[in-house]
Formats: structure tokens, sequence, C-alpha cells
């Protein structure tokens, strides 16, 4: 015999036909109460443990089960169940062929069998049940599940008892396939941020590594990303011969495209700065590649020099870049003509050599610092950055804590990134 809930009535509402207007009408506010309850959640498995109580409860004396149809096989899978003991959650019934659940799925035809002996397609659940209804659960015109309602009378329900279950079951069925949407959009969501944290990882072990120890000289970097995942990098590539490759770059766009475009500039420019000796050489060889290989619009700026670390000169050369800031006792932008952001077309990339003595120092960085905004619309800029560094003791980490400062928590700071070569 189907269970009720504990402290509801066992007679239910439908204990037998219901002749009169007032049963009727109760019955129908009991059920709509039932439908109110059962859309006020999205939570898919809440939901249909809902759906079934709800109805069962309303009802009484009767075994609810949702069906619905699996993604893998033409089959549908019990979901939900009240007051059934032969079939639990994870059954499936072939579709067309097994039992007023199967039938159903293949009609897309609500089935009454008054006396469920004497129906061809009845599969026994209970011993007591007498009279089943079946009724497709639709989406856009197709069938998605089956609403199953058996009951211990014989010819339990009405027409217009079911008439008023048949529209119960279109609201269920919209509540259910809402319900359905959002758990794919959480699980792909779920998806989406594990990729972006396994990114994050990979990138943070790209990035935050010891810096060279080079003689003579001393590094700093900051790298803060805007999301999970980042556009900008830096690195440091051994020439051999005390000379070493020192690169910034920002590829356009965000999140994970522009990381994956960050990796594969990142690698082709390792595999081609030992093979050339100018930076410039380097630009022009890595902007052939990235031109063919890159989606069209993408495009990447960098800033790249060497620094021989036994002659003390630094070799810049830019693509589309930011102009370094060299900082001593004047502290200035380094005047450096540039070539086109690598990616977007044939160019050339001038250089330019400084001589770095003693307590004088290069700072490389990305747009996120000087273009960052506070809540006025108002940027970080150019003057904030030398500002910043006449100040003694100033660093790249007390830099990214004064834009974030400035930006005041706006929601639309880009990746901020910064290497500072101290001379010594």
């Amino acid at each position: 015999m189907a269970t009720v809930s504990p402290g509801r009535p066992a007679t239910g509402f439908f204990p037998t036909r219901i002749h009169s207007s007032a049963d009727f009408t109760q019955t129908l506010m009991k059920l709509q109460r039932a439908t109110n309850l059962i859309a006020s959640t999205l939570d898919f498995e809440e939901l249909l443990d809902r759906v079934v109580n709800e109805i069962a409860s309303s009802i009484g004396n009767v075994e609810v089960a949702v069906w619905l149809r699996a993604d893998d096989k033409n089959e549908m899978v019990l979901q939900g169940i009240r007051g059934c003991t032969k079939f639990c959650k994870g059954n499936r019934l072939e579709i067309g062929k097994q039992g007023m659940v199967g039938h159903v799925a293949a009609t897309g035809e609500m089935r009454y069998a008054p006396d469920v002996r004497l129906d061809p397609y009845y599969i026994a659940c209970e011993e007591g049940t007498r009279s089943s209804m079946t009724i497709p659960l639709k989406t856009a015109g197709n069938v998605m599940g089956v609403l199953l309602i058996d009951h211990e009378e014989i010819d339990a329900f009405s027409s217009d008892q079911q008439k008023v279950l048949e529209a119960i079951a279109g609201h269920i069925a919209i509540a259910i396939e809402n319900a359905r949407v959002l758990k794919g959009e959480r699980a792909q969501r779920e998806s989406l941020q594990r990729e972006s944290a396994d990114a994050r990882t990979i990138q943070e072990a790209l990035f935050l590594k010891p810096v060279p120890l080079i003689p003579g000289f001393a590094i700093e970097t900051a790298w803060h990303p805007a999301g999970s995942v980042a556009g900008d990098w830096f690195d440091f590539i051994d020439l051999g011969n005390d000379r070493y490759g020192i690169a910034l770059a920002d590829v356009s766009g965000k999140g994970m495209p522009a990381a994956l475009l960050m990796s594969a500039t990142r690698a082709l420019l390792r595999s081609i700065a030992p093979l050339h000796s100018s930076p410039s050489q380097t630009l022009e060889q890595l902007n052939r590649a990235l031109v063919e290989d890159f989606p069209s619009g993408k495009f990447v700026t960098m800033i790249y020099g060497v620094l021989d670390a036994r002659s003390r000169q630094l070799t810049l050369a830019s693509a589309g870049h930011l102009q370094p800031l060299i900082i001593n006792h004047e502290t200035a932008f380094l005047e450096l003509d540039t070539g086109l952001p690598l990616g977007l077309g044939p160019s050339s990339y001038p250089e330019r050599t400084v001589t770095l003595s003693a307590d004088t120092h290069v700072l490389i960085y990305s747009d996120g610092i000087t273009e960052a905004e506070n809540a006025a619309f108002e940027e970080y800029g150019a003057a904030r950055l030398v500002e910043h560094f006449t100040t003694p003791g100033a660093c790249v980490d007390g830099l990214i804590a004064a834009v974030k400062h400035f930006a005041d928590g706006c929601e639309h700071m880009d990746d901020a990134t910064a290497v500072l070569l101290r001379s010594r």
C-alpha cells in the first residue's frame, strides 16, 4: 500500500471517485498549493522529490513516480518515486515496449487504466493498486518525461480529476525543464571554473619562479591577473655568456583565449630568442610566426630586451608596447620607437641601447597599471607612475598596491604586470 507523510490523513482527498463539487474544489486547492510549492525550487533533485511527495500527500493513498527520458538510450529513467517498493531511482523502461510509462512516452498521449488488472500495458508495482494514470510531461511538444499516479481504488480518477492532473503535469514539465537547464548550466559553469583553476595553476607555475641571479643586478616582478587567468606575462631567458632575454607582453583580449595565445607566444619566443643576438631580430622572427598562426584581429604587444651583464648594457625593442621607465636621478620614460604589435602584419622593430650605471633601474609594465581607472573614470596615468618611483624605497609590489588603492575596488581593472631591473 502506498505510504503517506507523517501527520497526514491516510484517507487523503481521493478515497473514491469525487461526487461533490465541494470535495473537488478542496482537492483542486490542495493540488494548486502543491503545484506552487513544486515550482518554488530550481534545484533539480529537490524538485523531483517535491513532485512525488506533494502530489502523493495532496491526493492520499497513491503511488507517484516521475520518469524522464534518458539522454543515451531510447529509455525512460526513474528519477522520483513515492509509495512504490518494486522500483527505485535509476530503474529503466524501454520506450514503446515496457509498461504504461514506455507506452505513453512513445505515443505522447495520457493513458488511464480504471482497472490495472485489465490493462495490457500495466506493470504491477504494489499489489493493492487498482487504477493508474500515466501522463506525458512535454516541453516544446516533445515528451521529456512521464508522471505516473497509481491508486488503490478502482476507477479512482474522474474525468474532471484527470483534466486537473494533466494541467498540473504541464506545470511540472516546465518546472523540471527549467531545473534541468539550470543544472546543466551549473555543471558547465563548475567545469569551466575547474578548467580556469587548472589554467591559473599552470600560469603560476610558469611565472612564480625564482628570478635569475644576475651579477650586479636584482629583479623584482609583480603579476596580478584581473581574472582567474591572464593575458599579461613576463619571462627571462638565459642566452649564455652572461646575456639574458627579458620580456613583458600583453595579449589582446581576456580570459582563456588570451591565456592560450599567451602560452603559444611564450613558447615561440623561448625557441626563437636563443637563435638571434638582437631584440630586433628576435621580434621580427616572432612576428612572422605569429602573423601566420594568430586568428584575425588578435595581437600581442611586447617589450623585449637583452641584458649583457658584463658590459651592463640593455638593448630594447618594442612591438607596440608602452615605453620603459628609466629610474635614476632624473626618472623619465625612455624614448623608444616601436614596431607593430606582434601578429598584425610585417614590421621592423628599432632598437635602443642604454648603459645601466649603478642605481639606474628599468621598469617595464603592462597598460593595466597606467590605464587603471578610479570611480570617476580617471586613469592612474604616467605621471603617477613616475611619482611612485621618485619615492624612496619604491618597489613593484608597492606599485600594484598603489594602483589598487587608486582604483578603489573598480571591477574593470585589467591585468597588472611589472618587472623592475635594478642595477647595483
